[in-house]
């Protein structure tokens, strides 16, 4: 049986993904979605439709984000909107990049391998820094958690870029100003990776709004998503002009994506994360070692190579998640212990 497309059976595990994806979205703040584009080259679809499509994904994802954080007043629009142009620029970059590398026929290989190791990186670092045993956070810990920082604190590497007046100046929130050459390059930058890649470039966006830019932690975290909203923007227009955005794909997606990003969400308020991230370290750093598996696959011809691949990196993602869940489920059942007027 097929519904618009697709058997029953993809169409559920779309979803299935979609709620995943979403889930770790809302709790971790980052993540899932970078692994939307792996799972599908892993699946066997093109590489520009593996990346089309999770420029898609990430489109719809960043308007439900966006959204919320307007309406608490965490968005530089005006940074947005400068970052526009090498956004735009970096996004065409990469996928012209890609369309190349497919003439010549090592396009899904190489992006694979760029995943490899970028998946890898991410994973190692979210590890490292979960099995730390101090108890100081590192600032780049600080952007990927919920703990409390000072909303005025500006990383002193920003307090040196902003002392170089290289016109013209641009003046942001809280009064910062700084040459729109760093904006450029640090928009280009993040667009050449997002169009390249399919994703939405945040976790790279983000520590360079904050590091680079130095807009203070709460408005760099919401001008990151709105940024994200422009790369998934232009890039699904970009690759769907192509033909490359396929909405079987993602508008399962994004129905599963929108109830797990609310349970995500929810699941911050009573979960400690810090118990949670070493986690999704492992999950990445498994999706680092599936999508090397799928490749392999590929070159040898062995199906069970690419089954493989797809079972760790689904599979990975969906224990996390269970692991979150279930950790929210008892500090529910905890708290309601604890408390007298509940247990009155």
């Amino acid at each position: 049986m097929e519904l618009f497309g697709l058997s029953i059976a993809i169409l559920a595990l779309f979803i299935g993904f979609g709620f995943v994806v979403g889930l770790l979205y809302g709790f971790f703040g980052m993540g899932g979605s970078f692994l939307v584009t792996p799972a599908l080259l892993v699946l066997g679809y093109p590489a520009r439709v593996a990346i089309g499509s999770g420029m898609a994904f990430v489109f719809g994802t960043a308007i439900i984000a966006v959204i919320k954080h307007h309406g608490i007043g965490q968005v530089d629009y005006k940074l947005g909107a400068l970052m526009f142009v090498g956004l735009t620029a970096g996004i065409e970059g990469g996928r012209i990049i890609v369309f190349y590398l497919e003439e010549l026929g090592t396009a899904e290989l190489i992006v694979g391998i760029t995943y490899v190791v970028l998946l890898a990186a991410i994973g190692i670092l979210f590890t490292k820094n979960a099995l730390e045993d101090d108890n100081e956070e590192t600032e780049a810990d600080e952007e990927l958690s919920h703990a409390d920082v000072d909303p005025n604190d500006i990383p002193d590497i920003a307090k040196k870029i902003q002392r170089y007046n290289i016109p013209p100046m641009v003046t942001l929130t809280g009064g910062i100003r700084v040459s729109l050459w760093v904006i450029t390059a640090v928009s280009l930058v993040v667009g050449i990776v997002s169009g390249f890649l399919g994703i939405g470039g945040g976790f790279i966006r983000l520590p360079a709004i904050y590091y680079l830019i130095g807009v203070p932690l709460p408005v760099a975290v919401g001008t990151n998503l709105f940024g994200g909203f422009i790369s998934g923007g232009v890039g699904a227009f970009t690759y769907g002009q192509a033909g490359a955005v396929d909405l079987t794909i993602v508008l399962p997606l994004l129905f599963g994506s929108a109830l797990g990003a609310q349970i995500g969400s929810a699941s911050t308020v009573v979960v400690d994360e810090d118990k949670t991230r070493i986690y999704f370290g492992l999950m990445l750093l498994i999706a680092s070692v599936a999508v090397g598996i799928g490749e392999a696959g590929s070159i040898l011809e062995i199906p069970l190579l690419d089954t493989t691949s797809a079972v760790l990196i689904i599979g990975s993602a969906v224990v996390v998640a269970l692991i979150v869940i279930g950790s929210g489920v008892r500090a529910v059942k905890e708290q309601g212990r604890e408390s007298p007027i509940l247990n009155n």
